[in-house]
């Protein structure tokens, strides 16, 4: 039952993946599939957060509890909301680093096609795209050491 809850964010952000791209197909336009991406994602991270909440609420409520389950429920809690500030962080750098990359990488090649000599001019500025992603990274490693 338990592979269930943690299969149903990911079928439901399939699924509006799939309205979405039929939706366009259509002629719906894509500033209204990209809010309604936006819209399915908030929607799945509020839930996958506000379920685990309540579920530690009604349990560390409950008055037949071992004190032993009580004590590590916070802990295990803590460690969760951890996982997903790190998770937050190396994706939002990933993110960043894959928009510089997209727009860099595209004026590398245009400048590098109009005269050769800047080739290695451009290669710099797309590294340093990917380079945030790769802090991104290891700001998530660092942080997974902490926890």
């Amino acid at each position: 039952m338990d592979i269930v809850f943690m299969l149903l964010p990911i079928v439901f952000l399939v699924a509006s993946v799939i309205y979405a791209i039929h939706s366009v197909k259509n002629g719906a336009s894509k500033k209204k599939a990209v809010i309604t991406q936006v819209v399915s994602f908030a929607a799945v991270c509020v839930i996958s957060m506000a379920v685990p909440a309540v579920a530690s609420a009604a349990t560390s409520g409950s008055t037949s509890a071992a004190p032993a389950t009580t004590s590590s429920q916070p802990a295990d809690s803590q460690k969760g909301m951890s996982m997903i500030g790190i998770a937050i962080a190396d994706g939002l750098a990933s993110i960043g680093g894959g928009i510089a990359v997209a727009t860099a990488a595209p004026a590398a090649i245009g400048a590098s096609g109009e005269n050769p000599k800047n080739f290695a001019k451009g290669l710099i500025f797309v590294a340093l795209g990917e380079g945030i992603a790769i802090y991104g990274l290891l700001l998530a490693i660092l942080m997974l050491q902490k926890v």
